[in-house]
């Protein structure tokens, strides 16, 4: 992903406006059982009760961030926060389970978006919007190398954040492999694949929605049952993510419609 300026790039390591700022309220934050984002640590600090913070990020597998003081001076401003603050998400995640009994709940196939490293938070949030307007039951993405559910994306997706599951896993190998077991096929949205157009998406579909830069991993690419692609007519050679993902989304929902 790229930045227009340095102020921008600051701004998307803020995931909403209650951040946990300091070492004695991020320690008892961790300590809990509320969800958290990641936690940001000013590089070089390893004195003292960082230690014990840095320790109990791994114990939970929360994300640890280094970045500049200046970072977190510029996220908490005023604010003493000692080189530390966590981050904690704008909404409540769901779980895999939990949107599988959504589908089944509505007597319907499971309609699933999976995200493979996602890191624009606009991209998710239109991503969301537009899984919610298709009748999507839930999306997934990985805990890491991926935006999770900060306030830009809960902006970006219009109130649709409030309806729409979204569940955070470890593995996307793994659950790919869970989901196929349940008969849900897996489709990857990428180059060099079937025309998107001439493809059946009837029952259980997760449909898998690459990197902005470099699309889906080869890894969980090669875990998808089918591959599909958008023509492209025109000079350039790609789109971005969350126009792709909408253009395939629709189609699945057209399909389903005309059952």
């Amino acid at each position: 992903m790229k930045y227009e300026s340095e102020k921008e790039k600051d701004r998307d390591y803020r995931t909403n406006d209650n951040l946990v700022i300091g070492r004695n309220a991020v320690t008892e934050l961790l300590k809990s059982d509320r969800e958290v984002e990641n936690v940001l640590i000013a590089k070089g600090e390893r004195e003292g009760s960082i230690n014990r913070i840095i320790g109990l990020c791994k114990e939970k597998k929360i994300v640890i961030k280094n970045v500049d003081r200046k970072k977190l001076d510029f996220l908490a401003p005023g604010g003493n926060h000692q080189g530390v603050v966590a981050n904690v998400p704008a909404h409540e995640y769901s779980t895999v389970d939990e949107i599988l009994a959504y589908a089944e709940e509505k007597g319907e196939a499971p309609f699933i978006i999976m995200c493979d490293e996602i890191e624009d938070s606009h991209n998710l949030g239109a991503i969301i919007r537009t899984a919610e307007a298709c009748g999507a039951h839930g999306i997934i993405i990985p805990k890491r190398r991926n935006v999770g559910l900060n306030f830009i994306v809960a902006k970006t997706s219009c109130g649709a954040l409030e309806y729409m599951k979204v569940a955070r896993v470890t593995n996307l190998a793994s659950t790919i492999d869970e989901l196929k077991k349940k008969n849900i096929w897996v489709y990857a949205a990428d180059m060099d694949g079937q025309r998107w157009d001439k493809t059946d998406f009837s029952g259980g579909a997760c449909l898998v929605v690459g990197n902005e830069g470099d699309g889906v991993g080869r890894l969980i690419k090669e875990k998808c049952d089918v591959t599909v692609s958008l023509p492209m007519l025109g000079k350039v050679n790609s789109l971005n993510a969350s126009v792709a993902a909408g253009i395939l989304m629709y189609e699945i929902a057209r399909q389903r419609l005309d059952k």
